[in-house]
């Protein structure tokens, strides 16, 4: 773990910075909008924006890597969420703030694609699993703590834009100036969406699913809270707590998959966020009643991502992962593209409760969906292969490698067997 860490400090260091940044944004729009007296379904559209151009940069970020180098694209990216994150308290109007989140979505994607490749280039196979762990506990680390600078100052003035504008812009001295070269970047051969729902139909509908539980969460939370009437103090305990569940549910859940069918371990997730999450909708909980499902519905969709990555890969060839987990997460990006206009469409029509009421449809249609695909498909021996954390804000690039660490695990227990 310290070689590992002493090789690739200034890329974590530089990543918990930037996610300091986006984790603060994404909340003070949702607070500050609240205070701008945007409508819950214009809110809804800004939150949604930010997939969209998520989505947008998976796809041409690669092709701008090939072009003028890891570098450039880099700085260029940089600079344009530092600008952009400035701007949020110069236009506070949401057709602006829209725009600028498509610009948000489609950097921080690039920003992404370009420091998985480092990490993924600075890492060896034997390392490669504490290289992903270490990132994806630097990520939550930095979301978290992006939650407690959110009281630091008034979120109607400009202080809590110019802070995570200076924290990104910092982020990037640590890493443009590391001695590590950078990768090169290959192409990946596509593989049809028909190829990847014929090799796993619950892979791709409970990512889909996921999506829009996701960005639900992360998207909407804030928006939620200002319209519930918590405090900007109670808004950032609430997210917060969300990312500490997952951070803690990862390893129980993956250690619990590793030894069960994993589409047992999908279903009964499933169930308890259907179960849950319904509480707020037929009860008016008390704050720390909501805190504790906050927590536990983060305790399941996080380690349920990282679970569908790996139950899918116990159906694919190696060859094919790099182009699979590419596909899988352009599906979960449509889901969080549908996620927040859909919650807050409910919210305007039911009220705060809208919010719950969302994730908890959804992850009761990913239980109906997995139960059924239970009767379709038996087990296969090596469906119990290793099971790898990976954030839902990694590119196909660390979720490609951690897929490879599981397939490393699964061929040194399993054969290979043939999909059926």
């Amino acid at each position: 773990m310290l070689t590992v860490l002493r090789s690739t400090w200034p890329l974590l260091l530089g990543m918990m910075l930037l996610m300091l940044g986006n984790g603060m944004q994404g909340s003070l729009l949702g607070i500050r909008g609240g205070l701008e007296n945007m409508e819950t379904f214009q809110l809804s559209v800004v939150m949604s924006c930010y997939f969209v151009g998520f989505l947008f940069g998976s796809r041409m970020v690669p092709e701008m890597l090939r072009r003028v180098g890891h570098v450039r694209v880099f700085a260029a990216l940089g600079s344009l969420i530092s600008a952009v994150l400035i701007l949020y308290a110069v236009a506070p109007n949401w057709i602006a703030w829209s725009l600028m989140r498509v610009l948000i979505g489609f950097s921080f994607s690039g920003v992404y694609i370009t420091a998985e490749s480092w990490l993924n280039n600075a890492s060896s196979n034997e390392n490669r699993g504490q290289a992903l762990s270490l990132y994806l506990i630097v990520q939550m680390i930095g979301i978290i703590a992006a939650q407690g600078l959110l009281n630091l100052g008034d979120p109607s003035g400009f202080i809590l834009f110019i802070i995570p504008s200076v924290l990104v812009s910092l982020a990037f001295t640590p890493i443009l100036l590391s001695v590590s070269p950078a990768p090169s970047f290959e192409s990946t051969k596509p593989l049809s969406f028909k190829r990847l729902y014929h090799a796993s139909p619950l892979g791709c509908v409970g990512m889909f699913l996921l999506g829009g539980v996701f960005s639900a969460q992360f998207g909407m939370a804030a928006v939620w809270g200002s319209q519930a009437g918590l405090s900007v103090r109670d808004i950032s305990i609430f997210i917060a707590g969300i990312y500490v569940g997952g951070l803690i549910a990862q390893y129980p859940i993956g250690w619990l998959s590793d030894r069960i069918d994993r589409r047992t371990v999908i279903l009964w997730l499933a169930v308890l966020g259907a179960v849950v999450l319904s509480v707020p909708v037929i009860w008016d909980a008390p704050f720390a009643v909501l805190l504790v499902i906050g927590a536990m519905a983060g305790g399941i969709s996080n380690p349920l991502y990282s679970l569908i990555l790996a139950y899918v890969n116990d159906y694919l060839e190696k060859s094919d992962m790099a182009a699979a987990s590419a596909g899988l997460l352009f599906i979960n990006g449509l889901g969080a593209i549908a996620g927040p206009v859909i919650t807050g469409w409910l919210m305007s029509e039911v009220g705060p409760r809208g919010f719950f009421l969302y994730m908890s449809v959804l992850f009761a249609f990913l239980a109906t969906y997995a139960a059924w695909r239970m009767t379709r498909r038996r087990q296969t021996p090596d469906a119990t292969a290793a099971f790898t954390a990976v954030s839902p804000s990694a590119t196909a690039i660390v979720a490609t490698a951690a897929m490879g660490e599981g397939e490393v695990e699964q061929t040194r227990q399993t054969p290979p067997r043939p999909m059926d």
